[in-house]
C-alpha cells in the first residue's frame, strides 16, 4: 500500500513537471516568434531620434538588447523606456555605454551638489537630506526622503548632468508615520524659533535637514560655527517624544 502511495506522489511531481515544462516552452515559443517584429520596431524608434543613432538593438526570446553608446546617462535610461514600451518586448537589458564628456570625480561632485542645492529649497526640503559620492563618474546618492519628490528630482537632475556615467540610487523613503510627522514639525519650530538659527530658515538653499525615522533625529547640512552646531543639537535634545538624536551637523570651512 505504500509502495502505490508513493508510486502516484512521484507519478503526479513528474506531471506537474512535465506540465510547467511544456507551459515555459510554449511561452518561450510565443516570445521567440515576435522577435522579428520587436527589433523591427525598436530599431525604428531609435532611428527616429537622433540622440540614439549610436545605439543598436537585439532581441532574442523577446528580450531586448540595448547596445551603443550616448551623450548623457538620462538617455540611457530613456532608451530602455522606448524599448519597454513596444509590443510584445517582455524585458530590456540595457548595456548602453554613456561616452559624453569626461569631468574629474571631484568636480563632477562640486557640480552636483550645487546643483542639488538649488534644486532642493522651500519648506519640504528642509525634511529630506542626500549625500553624494562620485568614482570614476559613478554617482551614488544615499539618504532619505520624506515624500520621494525630493529624490525624484534628485535623480533626475544627476542623471542630466554631463560626466555621469551611472547612478546607483541608495536613498530611503521615510516610513508614513503621524508620530514621526508631528516629531518633524515640532523639530523644526524649536531649531528655527532660536534666534542663533533662525538665519538658516532665512535662506531656503541652506536648511538644517531634519530627518526622523521612528522617533530617531538626525541633524545634517552645514553651519556657521561651532556653536551653531550646539546650539541645534541642543533644541532637537529637548525634543518631546524623540528617542535619541543624532547630531551630524557639519562646520563650514573657514
Amino acid at each position: 500500500m505504500k509502495n502505490k502511495l508513493n508510486f502516484r506522489k512521484l507519478a503526479g511531481s513528474l506531471l506537474a513537471v512535465g506540465l510547467l515544462s511544456a507551459t515555459l516552452v510554449a511561452e518561450t515559443g510565443a516570445a521567440t516568434r515576435y522577435d522579428s517584429q520587436v527589433q523591427t520596431a525598436v530599431t525604428q524608434k531609435l532611428a527616429s531620434k537622433s540622440q540614439y543613432k549610436n545605439v543598436s538593438a537585439t532581441v532574442e526570446d523577446g528580450i531586448v538588447t540595448l547596445t551603443g553608446t550616448v551623450d548623457l546617462y538620462q538617455r540611457k535610461l530613456d532608451a530602455a523606456k522606448l524599448a519597454k514600451q513596444i509590443p510584445n518586448a517582455q524585458g530590456v537589458r540595457n548595456l548602453i555605454t554613456v561616452a559624453g564628456a569626461n569631468v574629474p570625480d571631484e568636480q563632477l561632485e562640486q557640480k552636483l551638489a550645487t546643483k542639488l542645492t538649488y534644486v532642493r529649497v522651500g519648506y519640504d526640503s528642509t525634511f529630506d537630506y542626500f549625500a553624494l559620492g562620485v568614482k570614476d563618474g559613478v554617482v551614488t546618492v544615499a539618504g532619505q526622503d520624506r515624500t520621494g519628490v525630493g529624490k525624484d528630482e534628485a535623480l533626475a537632475e544627476i542623471a542630466n548632468m554631463p560626466g555621469v556615467k551611472d547612478v546607483i540610487d541608495q536613498v530611503s523613503i521615510a516610513p508614513l508615520s503621524n508620530y514621526d510627522d508631528g516629531l518633524r514639525l515640532r523639530a523644526a519650530r524649536a531649531i528655527y524659533s532660536d534666534p542663533v538659527l533662525a538665519k538658516y530658515a532665512i535662506d531656503p538653499a541652506r536648511p538644517i535637514r531634519i530627518i526622523v525615522d521612528n522617533g530617531h533625529v538626525t541633524l545634517y547640512g552645514v553651519v556657521n560655527n561651532a556653536m551653531d552646531k550646539q546650539v541645534a543639537g541642543l533644541r532637537a535634545g529637548q525634543l518631546f517624544g524623540a528617542f535619541s538624536v543624532n547630531n551630524q551637523l557639519e562646520v563650514a570651512k573657514s
